[in-house]
C-alpha cells in the first residue's frame, strides 16, 4: 500500500522429534540432556534438516520410510553434536565462514542429482577454485569431491532402505551417470555394494 513501509518477514521451520518414539529407543534419546545452543551451524545437522524439511513441505508426496530415516539421522546428528563430537566441519583458520558453509551445503543437498563442478561451487561463494579448495578442506575436513560423494551415498542409503527404486534408478537419481560408477563409489564408502547394503536391511 502506498505511503506505508513494508516490513519484511522471516520464514522459519520448526521440527519436533518425539523423544519417546520407539524409533529412537536404541539411541535413548529421551535420556539425553541437551545443552542449549543459539546461532550455531553444523553442516551435517543442516543438510539432514533440509532434506526433512523438503519432505514435510509436500506431505502428499512424502515417503514415510524416508521421513522416518531422516528423522532418525537427525536425532543421531543432534546427539553426536551434543556430546561434543566433531562433524565434517573444522574450525581451523583459513576455512570458510559459517554463512559460506551453509550456502554450500544447501546448494549441494539441492543438486545431488546434477553435475556439480569445483568451479561452480567456488563461484557460489565468490572465491578462486584454488583458494576455495583449500578453504573447503579446512572447513569440512575433506576435499569438495569427496564431500559431494559422501552426501550422495548417504542419500542413496536412505533410498535403498525404501525399496521402491532399483539400484540403477537410485544411482542415476543421486548423480552417478552409470551403475558401475555408483556401485564402485558406494563400496568404497560403505565396504559393500548397494545390493548387499539393501539385503542387509532385510
Amino acid at each position: 500500500m502506498a505511503g506505508k513501509n513494508r516490513v519484511p518477514c522471516c520464514a522459519s521451520t520448526s521440527l519436533y522429534i518425539d523423544p519417546l518414539s520407539p524409533l529412537l529407543s536404541e539411541l535413548r534419546f529421551a535420556e539425553i540432556d541437551f545443552r542449549p545452543r543459539l546461532f550455531f551451524f553444523d553442516p551435517d545437522v543442516w543438510a539432514t534438516a533440509l532434506k526433512l524439511k523438503a519432505q514435510l513441505q509436500y506431505p502428499c508426496r512424502s515417503r514415510s520410510a524416508y521421513v522416518e530415516a531422516l528423522s532418525i539421522a537427525l536425532a543421531h546428528e543432534l546427539s553426536r553434536m551434543n556430546e561434543g563430537g566433531s562433524s565434517a566441519v573444522s574450525d581451523a583458520r583459513g576455512g570458510l565462514p559459517g554463512w559460506q558453509q551453509k550456502k554450500l551445503t544447501q546448494y549441494i543437498e539441492e543438486h545431488l542429482a546434477d553435475e556439480i563442478s569445483l568451479s561452480s561451487l567456488a563461484r557460489l561463494v565468490q572465491l578462486s577454485p584454488f583458494h576455495f579448495s583449500r578453504a573447503f578442506k579446512d572447513s569440512f575436513g575433506m576435499p569438495p569431491h569427496r564431500y559431494l560423494t559422501s552426501r550422495r551415498i548417504e542419500h542413496a542409503k536412505a533410498l535403498l532402505a525404501e525399496r521402491k527404486l532399483s539400484v540403477t534408478e537410485i544411482g542415476l537419481g543421486v548423480g552417478f551417470s552409470e551403475t558401475s560408477s555408483f556401485t564402485s563409489a558406494f563400496r568404497k564408502v560403505t565396504g559393500e555394494t548397494p545390493t548387499e547394503y539393501r539385503r542387509s536391511l532385510a
